[in-house]
C-alpha cells in the first residue's frame, strides 16, 4: 500500500513553517498516542505514520530532499520500514521539552552557581515619641557574610572551582528511556555546575561566613505599627559570589501612657472634677512636639465631651500634614466625703430643681410614659 504524503499526514501546506510542523505534531501525537488508546491497532498505525512525517519534514534537508523526491529519498534509510527512525526518541522529547520544559527548568541551562542570599527580619520597638521626631538608630544584625578570605568563590585562594566532569557544567543529568527523558539535579555539584576541589579553609567551600553587623538607618517621622523598612542587599550573603538578599526591619510602637493612636489622630482622656465641669474652667494637656495646649472648658460641660486641638496629631509619613489631637472630658465623681461636703451637696440637691438636670429629668420623664402605657 502506497505511504500518504508527509504533508497530508500532518495536515499541514506544504509551505507550512518550522513551528507549524511542530504544533501539528504535537497535536496528533497526543491525540493518537497507544497510552491514550489501549488496544486499538489504528491509532497505533496513525501514531506510527504521524512520527514518520514529522521526522522528515523537521528536519531541513530531510524535507528538502522529500520535497523533491518525494518517499524515495528515504528508501535506502531514514525513518525505516516501521516508522520508528533512530532520531524517534528525540521527537519526542522536543515534544515533552515544549509541554514541560519551562517546569523541569530544561530551557534555562545549568543553575547558576552563584544563588543570591536570603532575605532577613528584624524586629525593632521604638516609642510613640520617637514615631513622632523619626529617629536615627544602630542595629546589630548577625547574618552571613562574603568570606573575606575567598571573597565569596568558596575556593582556596590561588584556586578557582572546576566545571563538574559528572554534567559538564549543566547542572542537571539527563536519563531517557524510550521517548521519555528525565532531569534531575546533577549529584556531583548538586546542580551548580562547578566543584571545588580545594575548599577556601574560612568558609568549608561555601563563600560565607557568620558575623555580627552593625547598621545604621533612619526611621522616618510618621511611621505606624507594622511599619516595614527594606534595606537593599543587607540580609544574607549569596552563594558563590551571588547577590546578597534584602533586610526587612518590622517596627512596633510600644503603648503610651497618656495618648491612644489611630492613624495620624491621637486621643486622651482627661478627668476634670464636678465643680469643673459645672462651673468650667481650663486645663493644659502636653503634646508630643514638647510643648503644652490650653483648653477651655465651657460651663455645664458633659463627661465624654470632645476638644479638637487642629495639627496636634501625628505628622502624615512622608507628607507635611499632620493629625489632631482630640481632648476628651471624663467628669469625675467626688469620693471620701466629708460631714461637711456632703451636707453643702445636699443643700444643693434640695435647691436644684429640673431644668438642671435636663437629660436626667427627661429620661425619667420617659420611663414614667413607659410604665403607664404598660399599666393601661
Amino acid at each position: 500500500m502506497a505511504k500518504r504524503d508527509y504533508y497530508e499526514t500532518l495536515g499541514i501546506e506544504r509551505g507550512a513553517g518550522d513551528a507549524d510542523v511542530k504544533r501539528a505534531f504535537r497535536k496528533l501525537a497526543m491525540q493518537c498516542h497507544p497510552d491514550k488508546n489501549p488496544g486499538d491497532a489504528e491509532a497505533e498505525h496513525r501514531f506510527k505514520e504521524i512520527n514518520e512525517a514529522y521526522e522528515a519534514l523537521k528536519d531541513p534537508q530531510k524535507r528538502a530532499a522529500y520535497d523533491r523526491f518525494g518517499h524515495a529519498a528515504f528508501e535506502n534509510g531514514g525513518a525505516g520500514p516501521h516508522g520508528f527512525g533512530n532520531d524517534f526518541a528525540s521527537s519526542m522529547s522536543d515534544i515533552f521539552d515544549d509541554l514541560f520544559g519551562d517546569m523541569m527548568g530544561r530551557r534555562g541551562g545549568a543553575r547558576n552557581a552563584r544563588q543570591r542570599g536570603a532575605d532577613l527580619r528584624y524586629d525593632m520597638e521604638i516609642t510613640l515619641e520617637e514615631a513622632f521626631a523619626g529617629k536615627a538608630a544602630e542595629i546589630r544584625v548577625p547574618s552571613s557574610v562574603t568570606c573575606d578570605i575567598c571573597t565569596g568563590s568558596g575556593a582556596k585562594p590561588g584556586t578557582s572551582p572546576k566545571t563538574c566532569p559528572t554534567c559538564g557544567g549543566a547542572g542537571r543529568i539527563r536519563a531517557q528511556q524510550g521517548f521519555f527523558a528525565i532531569e534531575r539535579a546533577c549529584i556531583s555539584c548538586q546542580g551548580r555546575g562547578e566543584v571545588i576541589e580545594d575548599p577556601c579553609t574560612g568558609c568549608g567551600g561555601t563563600g560565607r561566613q557568620t558575623k555580627e553587623r552593625t547598621l545604621s538607618i533612619n526611621i522616618p517621622k510618621g511611621v505606624e505599627d507594622g511599619t516595614r523598612i527594606r534595606l537593599a542587599e543587607e540580609g544574607e550573603a549569596g552563594l558563590r559570589g551571588g547577590p546578597s538578599g534584602d533586610l526587612y526591619i518590622f517596627l512596633s510602637i510600644k503603648p503610651h501612657e497618656i495618648f491612644q493612636r489611630d492613624g495620624a489622630d491621637l486621643f486622651c482622656r482627661v478627668p476634670i472634677s464636678i465643680t469643673t465641669a459645672a462651673l468650667g474652667g481650663q486645663f493644659e494637656v502636653p503634646t508630643l512636639d514638647g510643648g503644652r495646649s490650653r483648653v477651655k472648658i465651657p460651663a455645664g460641660t458633659q463627661s465624654g465631651k470632645q476638644f479638637r486641638l487642629a495639627g496636634k496629631g501625628m505628622p502624615v509619613l512622608r507628607s507635611s500634614h499632620s493629625g489632631d489631637l482630640y481632648v476628651q472630658t471624663l467628669v469625675e465623681t467626688p469620693v471620701n466625703l466629708s460631714r461637711r461636703q456632703r451636707e453643702l451637696l445636699e443643700e444643693f440637691e434640695q435647691a436644684s430643681s429640673d431644668t438642671n438636670n435636663p437629660e436626667s429629668n427627661g429620661f425619667f420623664a420617659k420611663m414614667r410614659e413607659f410604665w403607664d402605657g404598660l399599666g393601661t
